[in-house]
């Protein structure tokens, strides 16, 4: 509504917008979100929690400020390395909002540590954590074998390494058996086909040493032998396992888990030259082509999935279920807590009962309680019997008084009851008349008689 001032100036005021809370949150959650889609931020680690979907929630600080930060799963299994409370690292990731909250976050999508490189720390974390473990103890290495009937080999059927290995076995003994498990030994794929062949040889239990066998590199290509899954399934071999990557100077986890390191593939197939193994030539070019074969198509589909995971509808929807699935954490995390807490009380509950009951004699009160019992019965007896008696004589003295007010006890001095023909008792002679049949009970027996005369007015 338009007003004019004194000077004679019109003026509208400016409409007033009100939003709702969810609005404004999601109004800024976008405009941040389109600001800061891909921002670095370096800082310290604190209060990380690692959830059991595998989310992980923690905080970015600085000496002046702090952040929330998460990384779901999906970026999170991709470290190479543990995060920690108190490391310093440099994250990249995407600003937003958390809209239950209000509260400011940024999801990370990649993090590495400054400083040292992640690749040693990782190293260094997961040698420490296994040696604790006692994976390295040398109580539990097993025995090689002093004459292996046959060997198997996990390593790239194209590397130099194998052909170091079936050049000396050749050399220094033609009629060695050898049954070849090809993998990749370096990227991502490296651990996972590695342990397939570990575990393979032990479901098969066709070979009596394994040999995992890899040529030198940097540290990054022999990143793929630091793997913790890789490391338990040498650990929990049955059958003796022999390392050998890389050079003499390298050292992996792998080296510290096996049964027996080798400084490099040619040593490998020195220590274990007595063994023997036959392996068909069409066997090996099967597992090759199947090998090939089977990289191709993952790789086909891995490229296929990476397009379909850059649409825009499917980062949407990712981003829709993150943060279901962050406020689905953080309601667990408040159940758990709470659960927590009346676990607490009903424990120290328990706790004071406990204490009270082992101060409370239980046996003495039994006794007192069983003494006032025994008390009792023996008066309830003894008043039961004393009313039975009493209640004995007066039944005694009713059944006198009854037995002398009976007819039948009148009988006895030699009276007699009369009835009618009807069995009627007769009381008054008019009641008859002269021929009715009569009966008479005495006090032993009855008779039956004919009235012949009757006299009323006789007493």
């Amino acid at each position: 509504m338009a007003s004019t001032d004194q000077l004679g100036f019109s003026f509208r005021p400016p409409d007033r917008r009100v939003w709702t809370v969810r609005d404004l949150v999601a109004t800024v959650r976008t405009h941040i979100e389109r600001e800061y889609g891909d921002t670095w931020v370096e800082g310290e680690i604190s209060n990380l929690r690692a959830h059991d979907s595998g989310h992980l929630y923690f905080t970015l600080k600085d000496q002046n400020s702090q952040l929330s930060a998460v990384m779901f799963r999906s970026q999170a299994k991709l470290l190479r390395f543990r995060p920690e409370n108190g490391m310093q690292v440099l994250l990249r990731g995407r600003v937003t909002i958390y809209e239950d909250r209000g509260q400011l976050q940024i999801s990370a999508e990649y993090l590495e540590p400054k400083g040292a490189g992640a690749l040693q720390i990782a190293f260094e974390q997961l040698k420490a954590k296994l040696e604790a473990e006692g994976l390295f103890d040398a109580s539990r290495k097993k025995a090689i074998p002093s004459l292996p009937r046959r060997i198997g080999i996990v390593t790239s059927p194209q590397g130099a390494a194998l052909r170091d290995i079936l050049n000396i076995l050749q050399r220094r003994h033609h009629t060695a058996n050898i049954l070849i498990f090809p993998s990749q030994v370096q990227g991502d794929a490296a651990p996972v086909e590695v342990t397939a062949g570990i575990r393979y040889f032990n479901k098969a239990a066709n070979v009596d040493v394994i040999i995992v066998a890899r040529g030198g590199g940097s540290s990054e290509d022999l990143a793929a032998f630091n793997h913790e899954g890789l490391a338990r399934a040498i650990a929990s071999s049955l059958i003796p396992v022999i390392s050998a990557v890389g050079h003499e100077t390298d050292f992996t986890i792998i080296d510290f888990v096996a049964d027996l390191r080798a400084a490099t593939p040619s040593a490998a197939a020195e220590l274990v030259i007595r063994s023997r193994q036959d392996i068909e030539e069409q066997s090996a070019e099967l597992h090759l082509r199947l090998a090939r074969a089977m990289r191709y198509r993952l790789l086909m589909g891995r490229q296929t999935l990476t397009e379909l995971a850059q649409h825009g509808a499917f980062a949407r929807m990712m981003d829709l279920i993150n943060q279901r699935q962050q406020k689905l954490d953080d309601l667990t995390y408040r159940i758990e807590k709470s659960e927590r807490r009346l676990l607490e009380l009903h424990r120290r509950r328990w706790e004071s009962a406990a204490a009270a009951v082992r101060h409370y004699d239980v046996r003495r009160v039994l006794a007192g309680i069983r003494k006032e019992l025994d008390s009792h019965v023996a008066a309830m007896i003894a008043a039961t019997r004393n009313q039975l008696l009493q209640q004995r004589a007066h039944l005694d003295r009713v059944t006198r008084q009854i037995e002398a007010l009976s007819p039948l006890a009148i009988l006895d001095r030699g009276y007699a009851l009369v009835f009618d023909s009807a069995g009627k008792l007769l009381k008054d002679s008019t009641a008859v008349a002269a021929g009715n049949e009569i009966s008479a009970r005495l006090s032993r027996g009855t008779l039956t008689a004919i009235v012949k005369t009757t006299n009323p007015d006789a007493t």
